[in-house]
């Protein structure tokens, strides 16, 4: 694959073992380098979202961290949820009011999300381009950019497939 598909790897066949070992290794390294604390309820919370390319709401996950024995009470997930979110591990999908694990932690960026609107499969793909003239427009009318996610929904190769069938 090509780095273009590395990044949206979700709509196509690939290693997910792989892809889940690469992302939790980042995380341990962005954890140990920043002094950050991963701890267990964290690490699962993550876990839990990479499990699967898709977007999952706070109580999903809490639902499986109390089957792990994490705890019933909401604070638990939304806790882990904010930790992650606030040191890029996680992003939240304001469409879908759910979190997806972030596949490019290791690297400052600006992603775009395609949301397949029939499995609900999430793909981040970075977006150079788009946040580059975004920033550029920005800047032009004097608005600095803190950070910006941008979410396209469509149907996925998968599912275009399925309903050609």
């Amino acid at each position: 694959m090509n780095s273009q598909q590395d990044s949206v790897a979700a709509f196509l066949e690939h290693n997910h073992r792989s892809c889940c070992s690469s992302a939790l290794g980042n995380a341990d390294r962005l954890a140990k380098d920043s002094g950050l604390r991963f701890t267990p309820v964290r690490r699962r919370t993550l876990e839990i979202l990479l499990e699967e390319h898709r977007a999952m709401g706070a109580y999903q996950v809490l639902e499986r961290l109390a089957q792990d024995g994490f705890g019933k009470q909401p604070p638990v997930a939304y806790r882990a949820l904010e930790f992650l979110v606030e040191n890029g591990l996680v992003h939240r999908i304001s469409r879908l009011n759910a979190f997806v694990a972030c596949t490019q932690a290791d690297t400052a960026h600006a992603p775009i999300f395609f949301i397949c609107s029939s499995c609900n499969i999430v793909a981040e793909a970075p977006v150079d381009i788009v946040g580059n003239a975004l920033r550029k427009v920005a800047d032009e009318i004097g608005f600095f950019v803190d950070g910006m996610n941008i979410e396209a929904v469509g149907t996925c190769p998968k599912c275009q497939k399925d309903l050609n069938k």
